[in-house]
C-alpha cells in the first residue's frame, strides 16, 4: 500500500472503514529480515487496526535489516549493541510519532508486535515508555533491561497489556530466556499472557491464531 515519506521506510494497511483516528499496530521484524516478513499477517489481522510494518534503519550484508548489530564471534559468544538499540528505540520513538500525525492515528490505542529482535527492541520501547502505547505482542523475544531507559520502573505501567509467546524448540533464543519476561512484567503490574508452542524460532499456526484473538479483545 502507498505511504507516506516517513523517516522509516514502511508498509501500511489502513483500518476498514475508519474515518480517521484509528487504532494502530506497529510491526518491528527480526534480524536480517525485512518490513515485508511480519506484514504477511495483516490481511488475517483485525480489519479495524492500522497496521504499519516497518523496516529497521540498519542494513545487512548481502540484504536484509536490522534494530542493532549482534556479534557472533566465538570469544564474546553472542553480544548486542546496546547503545545502538537504544538509539533504535528513540528512532522507532519518533517514527511512530510522525506515523501517526501522518496517518491521523489515535494516540491512545497505539499496539507494538514484534518478533525476535523485533520483539526485544518493543519491550524496550513500551517499557520504557508505557504511556505511549496500549498492548505488546512479543514474539520469540525477551526484555532485555540494559534497553531500557533509566528510571523506568518510576514509571505507571498499570494500563499495558503484554501477549508472549515461545517456541519450545528454539536454538536461536532460549526458552529460559522468554520464561524470565510474565516475572519481569508482574513486578511492573502488567497484564500479561505468556505461551509456548512445540516449535523452533518462528510462529506456528496456533500461534498466529491466539495472538490475534487475545489483539482483537483489546484495542
Amino acid at each position: 500500500m502507498h505511504t507516506q515519506s516517513l523517516s522509516l521506510e514502511h508498509l501500511i494497511r489502513p483500518a476498514a472503514g475508519q474515518g480517521g483516528h484509528a487504532p494502530a499496530l506497529f510491526m518491528l521484524h527480526g534480524y536480517g529480515s525485512n518490513e515485508e516478513d511480519l506484514f504477511s499477517f495483516a490481511g488475517e489481522l483485525p480489519a479495524d487496526l492500522f497496521v504499519i510494518s516497518i523496516r529497521a534503519p540498519y542494513d545487512l550484508e548481502p540484504f536484509g535489516h536490522a534494530w542493532y548489530s549482534i556479534d557472533f564471534s566465538a570469544d564474546k559468544g553472542k553480544w548486542n549493541d546496546v547503545a545502538q538499540a537504544r538509539e533504535s528505540r528513540e528512532t522507532v520513538r519518533n517514527f511512530i510519532r510522525e506515523a501517526v500525525e501522518a496517518y491521523g492515528l489515535d494516540t491512545g490505542r497505539i499496539s507494538l508486535l514484534g518478533f525476535s529482535q523485533g520483539t526485544i527492541l518493543s519491550y524496550a520501547l513500551a517499557l520504557s515508555y508505557p504511556e505511549a502505547f496500549r498492548n505488546v505482542v512479543g514474539l520469540s523475544g525477551y526484555i532485555e533491561a540494559e534497553m531500557l531507559v533509566d528510571g523506568y520502573r518510576e514509571k505507571d505501567h498499570s494500563h499495558l497489556q503484554v501477549y508472549a509467546s515461545h517456541g519450545q524448540l528454539d536454538m536461536v533464543i532460549p526458552p529460559a530466556w522468554a520464561q524470565m519476561v510474565p516475572g519481569f512484567l508482574d513486578e511492573l503490574k502488567i497484564s500479561n499472557t505468556f505461551e509456548e508452542f512445540p516449535v523452533g524460532h518462528g510462529v506456528s499456526p496456533d500461534n498466529f491464531q491466539s495472538f490475534n484473538q487475545w489483539l482483537s479483545r483489546r484495542y
